[in-house]
């Protein structure tokens, strides 16, 4: 069935002027199906029924879809691959929620799997969205676990760069990139800044900063380490995508792609030094304690050497000549309270100075 332009009315049509206008969609939240289609370069329609897709990819003209599901169900999944005559092996990934991030060809389409990511500054913790792509010559099915993938964003980076959408499929898939590498970069920025704190706090004499550089610096390792896992596969998959027999990227997109796999590589380098230098932190953090350790056992030699003298001299003599209390109960409680007070006065001042 062919286009009908003036079926882009009421809600589909808002919703299609407002994202032509650069502002963003309404939101379909977990569970639903978002649609958008493009023909000859230009958004036409948005939010149409899932079953339609076929009638406008049948029609007249150079029609690209955009079909995005979230939290899809394993039924729902299975039709729309047998709608796009998708592999059901490709099916199996999309659902699988723990895909490493790779680009598989199969004989009508690609299938990408490719993750998001955020950090949160105060723990340090990162935080991975996981997003599958089916590719075709005329569509782009994304498929989200969850709503924690931004794809708001990527919709606004399709408005914003819209003089590309000519190119179809790789302008669609261009965007998704963009926004999922640019992600990659602000993250490894960020965690830049945190081990750049770390390291200010390698020389902080407070009480218990040894402690908070030790746990800091370990979840920044391990943030570094999951930020690795997700980036270092990009470079495999963006010049993959760059090979001229796969035909997904045309020579005037070709500039673009290339600018993404460049920042691939920038992000991927980055978080490798990161690593490096959260190791080198943790070392000096060892050392640091190693020293400290050997100045308190210099300190505390020097505090039993001196009081070695007077236990020597008082043991040697049993303490025979008189003295205030000499065989006097009141001589007993005062040379009680003076042990007591003394050691309890060294025990506070070891303690100020963090030795116990």
């Amino acid at each position: 069935m062919a286009i009908d332009d003036g079926a882009a009315t009421g809600a589909d049509a808002a919703d299609a002027g407002a994202a032509s206008r650069g502002h963003p969609a309404r939101d379909h939240g977990k569970g639903a199906a978002r649609t958008r289609l493009y023909r000859d370069g230009a958004l036409v329609k948005e939010n149409f029924p899932i079953e339609q897709i076929s009638d406008h990819l049948d029609g007249d003209g150079d029609c690209v879809v955009w079909l995005d599901l979230c939290a899809p169900d394993h039924e729902q999944l299975r039709q729309i691959g047998e709608e796009f005559g998708l592999h059901a092996l490709a099916i199996e990934d999309a659902l699988d929620e723990t895909q490493r991030t790779k680009l598989d060809r199969y004989r009508t389409h690609l299938f990408l799997s490719a993750h998001s990511a955020s950090l949160d500054a105060v723990t340090g913790r990162l935080d991975v969205q996981e997003i599958a792509v089916f590719i075709t010559h005329n569509a782009l099915i994304t498929v989200r676990n969850d709503d924690g993938f931004a794809i708001e964003e990527v919709v606004e980076r399709w408005d914003s760069s819209d003089d590309l959408a000519a190119n179809g499929v790789s302008f669609l898939l261009y965007g998704l990139l963009d926004y999922i590498v640019d992600r990659h970069f602000d993250v490894v920025e960020q965690l830049d800044e945190a081990v750049d704190e770390a390291e200010d706090g390698l020389f902080d004499s407070r009480r218990g900063a040894i402690e908070t550089v030790q746990r800091r610096s370990f979840q920044l390792r391990k943030s570094l380490i999951s930020l690795r896992r997700i980036t270092l596969p990009m470079r495999e998959v963006v010049n993959t995508l760059l090979r001229a027999d796969l035909g997904v990227v045309p020579e005037p997109m070709a500039p673009y792609y290339r600018d993404v796999y460049d920042h691939v590589i920038r992000a991927t380098e980055w978080t490798e030094s990161l690593r490096d230098l959260v190791t080198t932190i943790v070392e000096t953090n060892l050392t640091q304690q190693g020293n400290r350790m050997n100045l308190i056992m210099k300190k505390v030699t020097s505090w039993a050497a001196i009081i070695a003298v007077p236990t020597a001299v008082t043991g040697w003599y049993g303490q025979n000549l008189p003295y205030p209390g000499y065989q006097n109960h009141g001589g007993l409680i005062a040379s009680t309270a003076l042990i007591i007070g003394l050691a309890g006065l060294l025990y506070i001042t070891f303690r100020r100075k963090d030795w116990l």
